[in-house]
């Protein structure tokens, strides 16, 4: 297995022109992106096309109803974060739930925090047109960016085999749901594969935004008609909470390394635990000589990651201590002391459930998108408005009724997110977007494929493709032990039993193991994007220009 030398020299990215890439776990969405980038338009705005572009054709699995969070970089500057995750409701109190052992995860109860996916679209749009500002450049219409989303919601996209696996998955739970049968099934049946799915509803809610606006969505006619519907569900959301809501640009969390720099989001996101675990791998990867220590020593820095994780992340405002401080250099050793390369620590830790899409992509200016949308569980609550044809996201479920717990429930505030958006400055120049979806096994994915990429020297789409592993639980599985794909369980399953992990093999090229992604920029001007298998999604780079 071979290694990165550590110490290779800084390079300034000097070239103004270079080659466009973008990639997404759903093909339709990269041909947006794409579009976009090559009529002039910036990094962002192919995101915020390609973004409502998946909503459309990925409805299961992220959505207008949902969040986003945002790493955005310009070539010689700081990273800017935005959060576009929503807050609960003013009514969201431990009384609205009384009665209940614990937040419904299904049904309009489970509705109880802001969509900020679209008001993430905005802040970053800001972003774009003050770029377009200094280079006198002209900003695409909405109607441009949204037209890709709005001729596919009216005419229909094939149904993937990712949708008909979550609407099996999902259908005894949601078919009465409000609005879910009308939305998504096919005269009360599930779609099969292949079948073309229209969203005529959401169709001319999109068309609207194009034509008024994306401030709509909280103070115009759509946020009176989302609101009515919510409430009508039995959502504790009223209209006062989009009024009252705003995305906001975060400073990233950052930690360097022997490679680089890596960034990812503050709380309430996990970004932290992606980069423990890269930052505690950094430190003791060359104690490794074989893909079993590898995948060994990156499961171990995982359950530090989480341990840490589990303690201390919560809504900001509840913050015991400063996430930064955790990457600090005698907080990694204490973490490095409890991982043995010959011996597993005993497991589990409380697991995360998750879903969502990671996109990426970069632009001729050398500007980078890293970014998340998501409901959290397939088809989020599962009521969709009636109105609007948009389903609203279940990220609240995820608070606690339990008083005194670090997610105890209470208003305007964030819960716990799955979400972590990656982004990484290399010492050699490279710059690289990558994320993946998985709730549990975003950081878990993220640290497999920078690692070897980055570390092992494997190329990018084999660094995505290649047998991965699974910490814990994701796509509402309740299991909490070690899963890993056949083709990699038959290199490594043996001496890893040894070591004491406890594990189980699952199909290869599983999408239990998510949806990755990753962009990466060359100081030359190329560019270079992949895909997982896993999805329905296509990467576009320098090859194909």
């Amino acid at each position: 297995m071979s290694t990165l030398n550590p110490n290779n020299d800084s390079h300034t990215n000097n070239i103004k022109k270079n080659d466009i890439a973008f990639t997404a776990p759903h093909f339709k969405a990269t041909e947006t992106g794409r579009k976009i980038l090559e009529q002039g338009g910036t990094a962002i705005e192919a995101m915020v096309a390609a973004a409502a572009t998946i909503a459309v054709v990925y409805p299961h699995m992220n959505g207008l109803g949902g969040d986003g969070f945002w790493l955005i970089s310009e070539p010689g500057k700081e990273p800017i974060g935005i959060d576009a995750s929503g807050k609960a409701a003013q009514l969201a109190t431990l009384d609205f739930y009384k009665g209940h052992d614990s937040i419904p995860a299904r049904g309009g109860k489970a509705a109880l925090t802001m969509a900020g996916a679209v008001a993430g679209w905005q802040e970053a749009l800001v972003v774009s047109q003050a770029w377009q500002a200094a280079s006198n450049a002209q900003k695409l219409p909405l109607s441009t960016l949204l037209d890709d989303a709005i001729q596919l919601a009216k005419n229909g996209s094939d149904v993937t085999k990712t949708y008909v696996d979550a609407s099996n998955k999902t259908f005894a739970d949601l078919v009465s749901v409000q609005g879910f049968a009308e939305a998504f099934l096919n005269a009360g049946s599930i779609y099969e594969q292949g079948d073309m799915l229209a969203l005529p509803v959401l169709a001319r809610t999109l068309e609207q935004l194009a034509e008024k606006g994306l401030d709509d969505f909280y103070h115009g006619d759509i946020a009176t008609r989302l609101a009515k519907d919510l409430a009508s569900a039995g959502s504790p959301i009223r209209l006062a909470d989009f009024h009252s809501y705003q995305a906001k640009r975060v400073e990233p969390l950052q930690v360097k390394t022997s490679v680089g720099s890596l960034y990812n989001l503050p709380a309430p996101t996990q970004g932290i635990a992606s980069l423990l675990i890269l930052a505690l791998y950094d430190k003791l990867y060359t104690q490794g000589k074989t893909v079993t220590d590898m995948a060994h020593l990156l499961i171990e820095c995982t359950k530090q990651a989480f341990i840490a994780r589990n303690q201390f992340v919560t809504d900001e405002s509840r913050l015991a201590m400063d996430l930064s401080s955790l990457l600090d250099e005698e907080q990694l050793e204490k973490m490095c002391h409890e991982i043995a390369l010959e011996r597993a620590q005993p497991w589990p830790h409380q697991a995360k459930h998750g879903d969502t899409i990671w996109m990426g992509a970069c632009d001729s200016e050398g500007r980078m998108v890293s970014y998340i949308q998501s409901l959290y569980w397939e088809f989020g609550c599962g009521v969709v408005s009636p109105s609007t044809g948009i389903v609203w996201n279940n990220r609240g479920s995820s608070f606690s009724l339990e008083k005194g717990s670090l997610q105890e429930l209470g208003p305007n505030l964030k819960p716990f997110h799955t979400l972590n958006p990656a982004f990484a400055e290399l010492k050699d120049g490279r710059r690289m977007s990558y994320g993946t979806m998985g709730g549990e096994g975003q950081p878990q994915t993220q640290a497999a494929l920078f690692s070897r990429y980055v570390y092992h020297q494997m190329p990018l789409d084999q660094a995505i493709s290649e047998g991965r592993w699974l910490l814990g639980r994701t796509w509402g599985d309740v299991s909490h032990n070690l899963k890993i794909e056949r083709d990699f369980a038959d290199i490594v399953a043996d001496e890893l039993v040894k070591r004491g992990h406890d594990l189980v093999i699952v199909d290869s090229c599983n999408e239990l193991m998510g949806h990755a992604g990753a962009v990466v920029l060359h100081p030359e001007g190329h560019t270079e994007a992949a895909t997982d298998p896993r999805s329905d999604g296509l990467a576009i780079d320098s090859t194909d220009i």
